[in-house]
């Protein structure tokens, strides 16, 4: 049975309304020994089957668009494709990201993309990450041009701060914002989400289990290897862990209320925000994706969901290498 769908933005965007995240695929997380076209097939294989129509990936995905591109040959139209551009070097690929938001990269990069991707248009093309040596008017007007030639159909911001979603959309209704929102990260709550009410814009959260904590996967540091990102991340920092996991509790309480797995519960709190809240969750097993898709069934009750608001963790989200992440939510535009 499908799950059901949701309208993004002015736009609307039809997809389902749980999506999927293709940075699994870049491997951040040190996993080894797989087969990524065979598990991409696989995942599209039973995407289709669920209605999971939205993919997301991006230019600084390794590999992920073209493994994607080979994935979709054939049933194209079976899924809403979304990408970025922006940052010059992913932000686990190592050294310092650079960011570039200028319009002839813009348009470089949607043309690479579209190749890797195997594809005419692209349905729904963000800015990964605001450039601040260039207007958010010109980085946003040069999308507006992909969307007059066709390559492009619906675009979004990544991690933007207000002001520049507010001044982004004066030139060009923007559909999403993709954005960390989790549980474990509530930072867009004050300001970015009322103000994408405001404007119909529909939220895209990104990083929706928390990086794994919110599934119950991780019960403690020694659970991640050396090579695994989350390492470094101050929510799993030594002096933050054990507090932190300790909140997983509650999700689990109500998780054995409403027969369901604690990673459906964190995913079914973020849908009961608001009607065209996509969460993308991202893994490289079926029976997670499965999972993490049948938490689109769920129902939460009032109770539930003022007690799952009440959860608070202790650190930080990761710094981000390429921009500053206490600019995001604190009103303060990257963009001059």
């Amino acid at each position: 049975m499908s799950i059901p769908t949701r309208f993004l933005g002015a736009g609307r965007l039809e997809v389902g309304a749980i999506g999927y995240g293709a940075m699994s695929f870049a491997n951040p997380y040190g996993q080894s020994g797989y087969d990524p076209d065979a598990a991409a097939r696989e995942i599209l294989d039973r995407a289709a089957e669920l209605g999971v129509t939205m993919i997301d990936t991006a230019d600084g995905y390794g590999d992920s668009e073209e493994i994607l591109g080979r994935a979709i040959a054939g049933r194209r139209d079976d899924f809403a494709v979304a990408t970025k551009f922006g940052i010059v070097s992913a932000p686990f690929g190592g050294g310092e990201a650079r960011i570039d938001g200028s319009p002839a990269y813009a348009r470089e990069r949607l043309e690479r993309s579209l190749r890797r991707l195997n594809t005419d248009h692209v349905d729904l093309y963000y800015q990964h990450r605001v450039d601040p040596t260039v207007p958010i008017e010109d980085t946003v007007g040069a999308m507006a041009e992909f969307v007059a030639e066709g390559k492009v159909r619906h675009l979004g911001l990544s991690e933007a701060a207000p002001d520049t979603i507010r001044r982004a959309a004066a030139v060009h209704p923007i559909t999403a914002i993709e954005t960390e929102w989790s549980l474990w990260e509530r930072g867009i709550e004050d300001e970015v989400f009322p103000l994408a009410r405001e404007l119909n814009i529909a939220i895209v959260p990104y990083s929706p289990l928390g990086r794994g904590a919110l599934t119950g996967a991780v019960s403690s540091r020694e659970d991640l290897t050396d090579r695994d990102h989350r390492r470094r991340m101050p929510w799993y920092s030594e002096e933050n862990i054990d507090h932190n996991l300790s909140t997983i509790d509650v999700i689990r309480g109500i998780a054995a209320e409403v027969a369901a797995t604690p990673g459906q519960v964190a995913l079914a709190w973020l849908l009961a925000k608001a009607p065209d809240v996509v969460p993308i969750p991202g893994t490289r097993r079926v029976s997670f994706f499965e999972e993490n898709t049948h938490a689109a069934d769920v129902a939460l009750t009032p109770e539930h969901l003022a007690a799952l608001d009440r959860i608070s963790v202790v650190g930080q989200r990761e710094h981000d290498t390429a921009v500053d992440a206490r600019n995001w939510f604190n009103g303060v535009s990257p963009a001059r």
